[in-house]
């Protein structure tokens, strides 16, 4: 009996020889969307870091002054 992934079309490769206007080149409006998307995410991950980190560390001033 074969499983149902042996012909399942995964790893194929659709589409070998791009033509001229199919062709994803860098640097193209949609990678540098993504690009900015992505800096975006992480200075906003970074900010929350450093907000959980400002409150562990006035947290842990208020219980060595108490």
């Amino acid at each position: 009996m074969s499983s149902s992934t042996d012909n399942d079309g995964q790893g194929m490769i659709v589409n070998p020889k791009p033509t001229a206007d199919n062709q994803d080149w860098d640097g193209d409006d949609a990678d540098r969307a993504d690009r900015l998307r992505f800096e975006e995410e992480q200075a906003m991950i970074r900010e929350q870091s450093e907000a959980r980190a400002a409150k562990a560390a006035a947290e842990a001033a208020k219980k060595a002054t108490a």
